[in-house]
């Protein structure tokens, strides 16, 4: 499964950095870097040069893939900005700010669910971006209620094995692209026991839990503060 998608990705590496050298060698998406491009946007500021200094361009417009950051940012919400990002700029532009849901799960699995009949009708491709919202809602799960508290040694101990989940769920959505059939994909993720949809589920239930308790032992101590200040009165 890792080995598979190490070449899936570097075969999408190869082409995207390809295609952006061929872009960049016609000139196409050439800005001042004081325009502040973004990949697919383009322009975000209005920039008028001074015409005393000298002008510097970029090609952040025509960008469509970060490889290093894809393979090296924390969480699975990130790596999907760095990948195909042109795509992503429109998706987040027109498919995800129109959705016809208020919560950020399903507007994110909405988002996912057009991404996934933009590949295709093979059923992998679905099975694959609906597993995406469930990876987002553990990680938004555990930051606040684990992370979030530990010390600066113990972020950084959370954060590599997020990160090493993270690259071990891509490696599980892969297959969805990889085998395409919906019993395919399925026999495979049944042959390793659902093991990212099951830590998911996990890392979800865990943070509803302590989230939970942390709020009981607020209110607690709110209310103790209460009767303190009650007591004083009297």
């Amino acid at each position: 499964m890792t080995a598979v998608f190490f070449v899936f990705r570097m075969r999408f590496y190869a082409a995207w950095c390809s295609a952006e050298a061929g872009c960049i060698s016609a000139g196409l998406g050439c800005y001042p870097e004081g325009a502040m491009s973004k990949p697919g946007g383009g322009p975000t500021v209005q920039y008028s040069p001074d015409p005393d200094t000298p002008v510097v361009y970029d090609f952040k417009t025509i960008q469509n893939i970060d490889c290093y950051n894809t393979d090296f940012c924390v969480k699975v919400r990130h790596g999907m900005r760095y990948w195909n990002m042109s795509v992503q700029w429109w998706l987040h532009h027109y498919v995800y700010a129109n959705a016809p849901f208020k919560a950020y799960t399903l507007r994110a699995a909405w988002t996912m669910f057009i991404s996934a009949y933009w590949h295709g009708l093979h059923a992998g491709y679905y099975l694959s971006f609906l597993t995406i919202p469930l990876c987002i809602g553990a990680e938004t799960a555990l930051e606040g209620t684990v992370r979030a508290k530990l010390g600066p040694m113990g972020q950084n101990i959370f954060d590599w094995v997020h990160w090493f989940l993270k690259m071990r769920a891509y490696d599980y959505m892969c297959m969805g692209f990889v085998l395409l059939s919906f019993g395919d994909t399925i026999n495979y993720w049944t042959s390793i026991y659902f093991s990212i949809h099951v830590i998911a589920l996990g890392c979800i239930l865990l943070g509803k839990q302590l989230k939970g308790k942390g709020e009981k032992r607020v209110r607690k101590d709110d209310d103790n503060q209460q009767e303190n200040v009650g007591e004083k009165k009297e």
